[in-house]
């Protein structure tokens, strides 16, 4: 190493020494170095200490280790010190400890082969990496096909990635990664899906060109460079394919351990299947070509399987069946040709047995005769100038002539499918950029080396050369850019070696001469390679021991090869008359179609010459000598240098970017690191030479922010300039003395070798003395306060210890007290309890006298009193006797008097009546005698009510006296008999008491005997209750301890049924998710294949493509009632349609996809039609009887309309004869208008007008509910439960279990049981009342009748007459009613009083209305007479009708009682629907609504319309309205679908318009929340149900395309605002940085911060408040983000080692903190977003907890819930320190780890999906807003709607 680093060398430093095990191994200096030491003092990781000798010549140092702070790290140029034990211990580490198989190293991508799937290569990573710059992610394949397709498109140039290494270090799967990141990255231009073709194509290939080796299960035996087109919008369009040098030998000869290629293999474990039967195959041990290398079988591999695979890939690029199975049997044919055996005829010539089996199946298999091909198999055809001959092949020369068929048939068959892959992966759109995919073998060395380990060499030659270029290139812009002096720089140029391979009179000249030669063999060429090129080339060596090799010194290493076989692999010759044979096949086409161009010179790929472009190569050949002589046949060498050289102007014309693959070990062992196969490896394949030309200038880079960032610990205050490039330049004068250790460019300081490290030493020397500062003060911090809490415990102590004694000292005092207070209490105790025992004996003393004096004046006092009731109760009785005889007589006399008084006064009346005068008083008193009439009426009417409530009264008390005095008497008389039966018992009971005054004193005797043996069996019952009393506390004691056991299993049963009722519940609410994401992802792919058919649409109808779509557009029918099934139609037909000229893979791919969409909804509309099915059995029966019940109500209504009809018809004829009458009478008193009987008829014909009038409209909304009802109920019978079972399906299709629909079917029972049992008893109720409505109405037509007569008669008699005659008919009518009140019985009386009490208010109101009537005409009368008396038309006042006096002020009256309020509809014509569409959706602006006018409002205009076109009953109109307005805003939102100021208003307005659908659709769930005015306005005809659904569906696809737009915006912010933004500053270290970090694909447009996340949240968030979104909704859209916001962040975090560190967790958590605040802020803690930002959370402590003992890894377990095992463990292996003082995960520990989380059941997925949508529910949330109010404001443009 060079010196200059002497200085480092001291002790403690670690260095690198050589090792013959490990190559490398790590060692510390013991003891400083000084100049002129000639060793150094080790000592090794093992303690061993060891004396390490210098090379006395050069006296070079060993490696430097770099600090362990840069150890593990992405990009080997990072590293301070370049050399190659730092980059194979680099590698190590990364593979071995955090299991990372990828590692940059500058501009190539080091890949090591774990020989383990892991799951890092699936959609989700391809999504991660997919927009992200190639240095900001960990290293990957699909970072360096990212950058590729990046520069492609940024740098309009194509790009090719060179993928190479040993067999078996994975170049094949690298290259098969790649591809398939551009197929799922770019897509197709078209429906033919390319991609899925050009991924198709790898299997076939593999098939085809790979095969089993000691070093690799799937080892590529060809090379291939694969271009992937792209069109200018960078969408794959095709592919088309090269191969390279297809390894022939291995279909005759295998060696041990290894395999022919996978087909064969796939084919004979097949060959049980009937289609493969005529093939005649067996066990893969039966055949000679696949058996040789005794391993048939490979471990994990199904071969039958992958035939399957193969087969799908065949058809799937457009190779039918037929010729499938043409090629498997070429291939068969290759199996059976190597079975036949030829044997020696003499020494010069061989023989084929006669009817040989495997020849004889040869020939069937393609169609020759046994005898021509037994023939030339075993003889030549030799041409001479003047005559040919056949001659006789010796046995081994005719086996290699079987085995030269062989080979040729499968490389033409190779070839053949090579073409028709490319053929299939044609297109004929144009190529705008292309990006090569190069599968190429690595270096090559064995121990026997042949003709194709040279070509492979001599490739990685060429692409090494084109490597190392490359890279001085770029070194070289660099060094440029930055304005470096540029030096140059010494590296290895293998121009030599090329020369000597490919010059004139190189190695392929001379065997190409050699091949030319007629006696040229393989000794001869060796000798010419002697004389040419020993003494002239010090690249070219002869072997010692050896005349038939050559060596060749190639950069990675000596090869020797031996010259046998060369010149006849070079020929590749095949006896032509055996083609012939071939050629003559008539049976077999696909065999005549291999060797159609036989007579034509090809490559070796097998492309025919007329393909054309770059990627096809043909050789012509010489037209100056026989094209039919196979001499003149370019050779392979020849031919592999031509493509090679082509492959090299492709890769030059490129923008190359590499990637290397490492074989770890040779055993296949997984993640086995094999330091020496690595260190070989990483020098054959350019790697250390990258190294090595960094290391030689600058290779460490720091840009001016990210030093100061991370070394400002190493200024002072006052170096800290404004200028960060000024601050830089001073601070590293000051550290680095030498001025060429660094070099400052325009925006990055370049350091040399090393000095990255010195600096990092300086800055850890810096840290360790300011953490010894921190500790020295800490420690005495600590001791102070351990002396502080010392003296503090003392001071306590002390304290309790005084305490304690004053307490002693209060408890004694306190007991002293306590003991004279109970002697006081005590003492007076005793002394009241024997004042009250005193006290008591007085009182009873006192008590039985006091009671005995008591009971003897009761006695009295009750004797007296009974006397008295008796007297009072008989003097009372006479009393009321004479009273009523008075009252009778009185009450006779005073009607005999009334009577005559009566009759005088009527006598007076009649003969006044008579009398002119009279008349006039009456005429002039009416009023007055109509009120006096009313006086009298409600005088007689109370005077009726007092009389009838006192006789009532004096009824119910004379009663009650009655029976209290019978039952008084029966009580005396009962007492009197008692106390004679009393008396007779006195004297038995005398003689009793004798007898039981003996046998008391019999009985006290016995009771002193009883009362002795008491008292003994007392003592025996105490001591025996005493034993009960002991058993039953024990008794308790277990009786407690079981109900205590059982309460304890009572509640653990109870919490762990509340557990799994959580856990039940929890997952139905998971599987109601999962089925609404489900239905929503659908609808999110229907909405796709949409839009795709519509570009479909438009690329047709370009020029070129015109045709006429005679189909309907699906966005304009699929909105029906029927929309679904038209809608699969018109799409399948609309798809054949353009297709036609397409390609036919396209038609089948869309038949195929539109094939499984109708299928998948076929499915899902059986599920619900079962679904409805079951809940139409449950609701059959009460259905009819509703529809029976319903009828027969609609049959009583008709009927009651006929009736009410024909009852108007009368009355109204009745009226106008009235009229006529009237007016005839009033003509001929024409001259007396004035005349009250005259004005008393007019009033009350306006009031039979009015009331007419009044009953005509409710005729009319009786007939119109009644119509109404009917449609309604034919609607429901031809729509089939249309509208009230929709809404039931709707709820029953939510149901998940039979058990829940078997509850759902119960509940609705009883349900319809009580809507039953209701609807009954309304019925009832409804027919009661109906009966007395008809008994009412015939008695009006009775009185109508009267009245009518009464009328009649009235207008007969003169006018004087008319007055009095009516009052006559009223008092008549009263005083009958009077009458028929008295005989009927009170009941029936007092509810006839009532309705007397109420016609006469009703009477009164209408003479109130006919006085104001009176007083409103007189005052008319008045000025009308005044007006005439000015005009002088005195005559005019007779000549004026009266009844135009009366009409004319009743007409004001009328008119706006028959004016209608407005209804909150808008009415439009047909003809201005589109004008409605276009200024109300299309043209309108939501920027300008949202500020202006109220929030919703197209969404209710839009309704309202609906509404109008609902009264009119015009169904065409709703659905054509609803139809334009859901294709307008899908339309508005497919054109302006990036804005998410439209989108927001757009869904805000649908969600309105559907809540208005709802919440004014008649249902009673959605009605109760409305008022009654809103529930006027419901819809009356139209059942809207699948309309609503259709709509829910536009919401949801509105729903995701604004999560998109959010996602969209928010994608570029989330990374470098959550992550690489410093929120915290001077937190978080920047580390070194490779070169992968300065040469980002995208140039820095300016970094976002967390503000700028929290800005872009709060614009989103106004937004949607100024749409009127619903509340719900956005905490909805609120959730999504904040999902997006920690799945990208944990994604990236997961997949970036710089970002895992403990500085960066402390970023994390803070990040989050100000998100929460910003839910805080707005009220949104509730709406689930910070519970998806837990794992993130959970990730951010998982990078600050400690991470080394076992407790340590069991709270891990414990608080890392949110995450996987697979993100825990990813997170533990990628945590890197950023300073020397953290610590890194030991393996052991995240062993620990999985072994504690093996239990878990968990996805395997590393990231989370940043994909999902969480399923979206629209909430009911009906509008307060009434439609009656709203205004339409004039700049939309609306006036043509008119409002009704």
């Amino acid at each position: 190493m060079n010196r200059e680093l002497a200085y480092m060398f001291v002790d403690c430093a670690r260095v690198w020494i050589p090792d013959v095990e490990d190559v490398w191994k790590s060692a510390e200096l013991s003891k400083d170095y000084k100049n002129g030491d000639a060793s150094l003092q080790l000592m090794l990781e093992d303690g061993t200490n060891l004396e390490h000798k210098l090379d006395p010549k050069t006296k070079n140092l060993p490696y430097l280790r770099n600090p362990d702070i840069l150890v593990g790290e992405n990009d080997l140029t990072a590293l301070s010190y370049l050399h190659e034990p730092a980059v194979l211990h680099n590698l190590k580490v990364r593979f071995i400890d955090s299991k990372l198989i990828y590692t940059y190293c500058g501009i190539v991508l080091v890949a090591i082969n774990p020989y383990e799937t892991l799951p890092i290569y699936g959609t989700d990573i391809i999504n991660a990496y997919s927009g992200q710059n190639m240095g900001d992610m960990d290293p990957h394949i699909f970072a360096v096909a990212e950058e590729a397709y990046k520069q492609m498109a940024r740098d309009e140039r194509n790009q090719s990635i060179i993928v190479s290494g040993e067999s078996g270090a994975g170049k094949t799967v690298s290259a098969k990664y790649a591809m398939r990141y551009f197929a799922t990255v770019s897509g197709s231009a078209s429906e033919a899906n390319v991609e899925e073709k050009v991924l198709a194509s790898n299997p076939i290939m593999e098939a085809i060109g790979n095969a089993k080796t000691t070093r690799n299960d799937n080892s590529s035996r060809f090379g291939k460079y694969i271009e992937i087109g792209f069109d200018n919008r960078y969408r794959i369009i095709g592919a088309n394919m090269r191969t390279y040098l297809l390894e022939k030998s291995r279909v005759v000869f295998q060696a041990d351990e290894e395999r022919n290629y996978h087909i064969f293999y796939q084919l004979c474990a097949s060959s049980h299947l009937p289609e493969f039967k005529n093939l005649k195959l067996s066990n893969a041990n039966d055949f000679l070509y696949t058996r040789q290398g005794c391993s048939p079988v490979i471990d994990g591999v199904d071969d039958s399987k992958e035939l399957g695979t193969t087969r799908h890939a065949f058809s799937l690029l457009g190779i039918n069946e037929s010729y499938q199975m043409g090629l498997f049997q070429v291939l068969a044919a290759i199996l059976h040709l190597g079975n036949v055996q030829i044997k020696d005829k003499d020494s010069d010539s061989s023989i084929i047995p006669t009817n040989n089996h495997h020849l004889t199946k040869f020939c069937e298999l393609v169609g020759v005769t046994y005898e021509d091909m037994a023939q030339w198999l075993c003889h030549r055809k030799l041409k001479t100038a003047s005559e040919t001959y056949i001659k006789t092949l010796p046995r081994l020369q005719a086996t290699n002539a079987r085995d030269a068929l062989s080979k040729h048939i499968y490389a033409k068959l190779f070839n053949w499918i090579v073409e028709h892959v490319n053929k299939a992966l044609i297109t004929n759109i144009k190529q705008h950029s292309f990006i090569g995919v190069l599968d190429i073998y690595g270096f090559e060395t064995f121990e026997i080396n042949s003709f194709e380990q040279f070509c492979i060499n001599y490739a990685n030659e060429k692409l090494q050369q084109q490597f190392n270029m490359h890279v001085f290139k770029l070194e070289q812009e660099e060094y440029m850019k930055e304005q470096i002096p540029w030096t140059l720089i010494d590296f290895y140029d293998n121009q030599p070696c090329i020369n000597l391979i490919e010059a004139k009179m190189g190695v392929l000249d001379l065997l190409d001469e050699e091949c030319r030669m007629p006696k040229g063999s393989d000794d001869s060429w060796a000798q010419k390679l002697y004389n040419t090129h020993l003494k002239t080339c010090s690249l070219f060596e002869k072997p010692r021991m050896s005349n038939r090799a050559f060596i060749i010194q190639h950069f990675a290493d000596k090869v020797e090869y031996q010259c046998d076989g060369f010149l006849e692999k070079n020929k590749d010759t095949v006896n032509e008359e055996q083609i012939k044979v071939l050629k003559a096949s008539k049976k077999f086409d696909l065999l005549v179609e291999l060797f159609q161009d036989e007579g034509k010179a090809t490559t070796p790929t097998g492309q025919p010459p007329g393909m054309g472009g770059r990627t096809r190569l043909s050789v012509k050949p010489d037209k100056s000598r026989d094209t039919s002589s196979k001499e003149h046949k370019k050779t392979v060498g020849c031919q592999f240098r031509n493509s090679l050289q082509m492959l090299m102007e492709t890769l030059n014309a490129t923008t190359p970017h590499y990637v290397r693959c490492i074989k770890p070990n040779d055993f296949k062992q997984a993640f086995s690191f094999d330091p020496k196969r690595a260190v070989q490896q990483l020098r054959a394949c350019g790697v250390l030479e990258t190294i090595r030309i960094s290391a030689a200038g600058f290779p460490s880079r720091w840009t001016y922010q990210e030093f100061f960032s991370r070394y400002r610990v190493l200024m002072k205050q006052k170096d800290v300039l404004s200028d960060k490039k000024l601050t830089c330049r001073n601070v590293l004068e000051k550290l680095v003395e030498d001025q060429d250790k660094y070099q400052f460019g325009k925006t990055k300081i370049f350091f040399r070798a090393g000095q990255v490290a010195y600096l990092e030493k300086l800055r850890a020397d810096k840290l360790r003395a300011a953490c010894i500062r921190i500790q020295k003060t800490i420690r005495c911090w600590l001791a102070r306060k351990k002396y502080l809490r010392k003296r503090d415990a003392a001071i306590t102590i002390q304290r309790f210890t005084r305490g304690y004694q004053a307490r002693c000292l209060a408890k004694f005092m306190r007991r002293t007290q306590a003991a004279t207070i109970i002697q006081k209490y005590q003492k007076m105790y005793v002394a009241r309890k024997r004042y009250r025992q005193k006290q008591a004996a007085a009182l009873a003393i006192q008590t039985i006298l006091r009671s005995y004096m008591a009971r003897q004046k009761y006695q009295a006092l009750l004797r007296e009193h009974k006397a008295v009731i008796i007297q009072k109760h008989a003097r009372g009785w006479l009393a009321r006797c004479w009273y009523k005889r008075c009252l009778s007589s009185i009450v006779y006399l005073q009607c005999c008097t009334r009577r005559m008084i009566a009759r005088r006064e009527l006598k007076k009346l009649k003969i006044e009546a008579r009398s002119v005068e009279h008349f006039k008083k009456l005429n002039k008193g009416m009023e007055n005698k109509i009120m006096q009439l009313q006086r009298k009426i409600d005088e007689q009417t109370k005077e009726n009510k007092s009389v009838n409530e006192k006789l009532t009264g004096l009824e119910n008390t004379y009663t009650t006296e009655s029976e209290r005095l019978r039952g008084e008497l029966g009580r005396l008389r009962g007492v009197e008999e008692e106390a004679k039966s009393k008396g007779n018992q006195v004297k038995c009971l005398l003689e009793e008491l004798e007898k039981l005054k003996k046998e008391l004193r019999t009985t006290k005797q016995e009771k002193k005997t009883i009362e002795d043996w008491s008292q003994s069996y007392k003592g025996e019952m105490e001591k025996l209750v005493s034993e009960l009393k002991d058993q039953n506390g024990l008794l308790k004691t277990e009786k407690d301890d079981l109900n205590r056991l059982i309460q304890e299993q009572n509640q653990q049963m109870t919490e762990k049924m509340a557990r799994a009722i959580a856990a039940e519940t929890q997952q139905l609410e998971t599987d109601l998710n999962e089925e609404r994401s489900r239905y929503q992802n659908l609808l999110t792919e229907h909405l796709r294949l949409e839009e795709k058919f519509d570009d479909l649409k438009e690329h047709i109808s370009k020029p070129g493509h015109r045709r006429t779509d005679s189909t309907h557009s699906s966005n304009e029918s699929e909105y029906t009632f029927n929309s679904e099934f038209a809608e699969s139609e018109d799409a399948s037909h609309a798809a054949e349609d353009l297709t036609r000229g397409m390609d036919t893979s396209l038609t089948l791919k869309l038949q195929k996809r539109l094939k499984e969409l109708e299928q998948e909804k076929q499915s899902l509309r059986n599920e619900l039609e079962n679904k409805e099915e079951q809940f139409q059995r449950a609701r059959a029966r009460d259905e009819s009887e509703f529809k029976k019940a319903r009828g027969a109500e609609l049959e009583y209504e008709s009927l009651k309309r006929q009736e009410l009809e024909s009852e108007n018809k009368k009355l109204k004829h009745n009226l106008a004869d009235m009229r006529k009458s009237l007016l005839g009478s009033a003509a001929s008193s024409a001259g007396a208008p004035g005349s009250p009987a005259y004005k008393v008829l007019l009033d009350q014909l306006n009031s039979s007008c009015e009331e007419l009038e009044v009953r005509k409209e409710e005729v009319l909304i009786l007939r119109s509910q009644l119509v109404s009802q009917k449609e309604a109920m034919q609607h429901k019978d031809e729509k089939e439960t249309m509208t009230e079972v929709a809404v039931h399906v709707e709820d029953v299709s939510k149901l998940k279990d039979a058990d829940e629909l078997k509850q759902a079917y119960i509940g609705l029972k009883d349900t319809n049981r009580l809507l039953e049992h209701q609807l009954q008893t309304q019925r009832r109720s409804y027919d009661s009342e109906v009966e007395s409505l008809r008994g009412e109405l015939q008695n009006v037509k009775e009185e109508n009748n009267r009245q009518q007569q009464l009328l009649a008669q009235n207008l007969q008699l003169p006018p004087e007459a008319r007055i009095e005659a009516s009052l006559q008919h009223e008092i008549t009518r009263l005083t009958n009613e009077n009458l028929e009140l008295v005989a009927d019985d009170p009941a029936a009386s007092r509810e006839a009083r009532v309705i007397i009490l109420r016609r006469m208010v009703d009477l009164m109101e209408q003479l109130e209305k006919q006085d104001r009537t009176i007083r409103k005409l007189k005052k008319q009368l008045k000025v009308y007479s005044k007006r005439i008396g000015e005009m002088g038309a005195g005559q005019a006042e007779g000549q004026t009708s009266p009844g135009q006096m009366v009409d004319e002020p009743i007409r004001p009256v009328n008119i706006p009682r028959r004016e209608k309020d407005f209804q909150g509809m808008l009415e439009y014509k047909k003809e201005d629907e589109m004008k409605l569409v276009k200024n109300l959706i299309l043209e309108l602006k939501p920027r300008g609504v949202a500020v202006n006018l109220i929030p919703g409002l197209p969404a209710y205009i839009l309704f309202m319309c609906v509404r109008h076109a609902d009264y009119l009953n015009d169904d065409q109109k709703v659905r054509t309205l609803l139809t334009s307005t859901i294709n307008s805003i899908k339309k508005i939102l497919k054109k302006r679908g990036d804005d998410f100021e439209t989108v927001s208003f757009w869904l805000a307005n649908t969600c309105r318009f559907l809540h208005c659908l709802k919440q004014y659709s008649g249902d009673d769930v959605f009605m109760k929340h409305n008022t009654s005015r809103q529930n006027e306005h419901c819809l009356s005809n139209f059942d809207l149900t699948e309309y609503r659904s259709v709509i829910s569906d536009l919401a949801i696809q509105i729903y995701q395309q604004l999560i998109k737009c959010m996602e969209n915006t928010l994608q570029p912010m989330i990374v470098s605002g959550m992550l690489e933004h410093e929120t915290i500053q001077g937190v978080s270290g920047v580390k070194p940085t490779g070169l992968r970090k300065r040469t980002s694909s995208i140039a820095d447009e300016g970094t976002y911060t967390l503000d700028s996340i929290l800005r872009q949240l709060n614009a989103f968030h106004s937004t949607m408040c100024q749409h009127g979104t619903d509340p719900e909704l956005i905490k909805q859209v609120v959730k999504q983000q904040f999902y997006v916001i920690g799945a990208v962040t944990l994604n990236n975090l997961l997949l970036r080692k710089d970002m895992c560190s403990w500085s960066k967790g402390m970023q994390i958590r803070y990040n989050v903190s100000q998100l929460e605040e910003w839910l805080r802020d707005k009220n949104l803690m509730n709406c689930g977003a910070k519970e998806t930002l837990e794992p993130l959370i959970q990730a951010a402590q998982l990078l600050q907890v400690k991470k080394k003992t076992d407790e340590d890894a069991k709270a891990i377990c414990s608080m890392c819930l949110a995450l996987t095992t697979a993100q825990i463990v990813k997170v533990l292996n990628l945590y890197t320190p950023v300073n020397e003082f953290e610590e890194r995960v030991s393996v052991s520990f995240i062993r620990n780890i999985q072994t504690r989380l093996r239990d878990r059941c968990e996805s395997p997925q590393l990231l989370m999906d940043t994909k999902m949508i969480y399923p979206i529910t629209f909430p009911f949330n009906p509008s307060s807003l009434a439609l009656e109010s709203i205004q339409i404001p004039s700049s939309l443009n609306l006036s043509f709607l008119t409002r009704v």
